[in-house]
């Protein structure tokens, strides 16, 4: 039992350090291998004998899907909180002026900025950037967004 478990941790503290040593680990792959590694050391810690197997086997992949949601959830959070920018900046902000994000649960952050603003036929346009640190890499994009007929800013591209 106890070679199990220094196996299980491991497993799973090696998947870990690897995922967060690179630049292609994410939230989402972090939280699927360490789901799977918690999960296959709990089932095969509430089973004995021959069951002990199925339940390292079933509790990795329970633990591996709920990992993984979980680290949808956070980068999910990451997207809500700029795109609550975006929108606040394509509304309020003059040309030129940086309107701020950050996900304190993860450390996220970033700025929305409208650059320029226009009229076309079917209404105003703005072209805006949008710089982000998010999971330890700057990222950077521009876009242009319009006004639709109800009121909201779509991103055309």
């Amino acid at each position: 039992m106890n070679k199990l478990r220094r196996v299980a941790s491991a497993v799973t503290l090696l998947a870990l350090s690897a995922c967060a040593g690179s630049d292609y680990g994410t939230k989402q792959t972090v939280g699927t291998l360490a789901g799977a590694g918690l999960g296959g050391l709990a089932g095969a810690t509430l089973f004995d004998g021959n069951a002990r197997i199925a339940g390292a086997a079933a509790g990795t992949l329970l633990g591996a899907f709920l990992g993984n949601e979980a680290g949808k959830s956070l980068d999910r959070a990451d997207a809500t909180y700029a795109s609550r920018a975006e929108v606040a900046a394509l509304e309020y902000a003059p040309a030129g002026t940086a309107t701020p994000w950050r996900n304190p649960d993860s450390g996220s952050y970033g700025t929305v900025t409208p650059v320029h603003t226009y009229e076309t036929a079917g209404g105003y346009c703005r072209e805006f950037q949008h710089k982000a640190k998010i999971g330890g890499r700057n990222e950077q994009v521009w876009g242009t967004a319009c006004r639709s007929p109800d009121g909201s800013w779509q991103v055309v591209n």
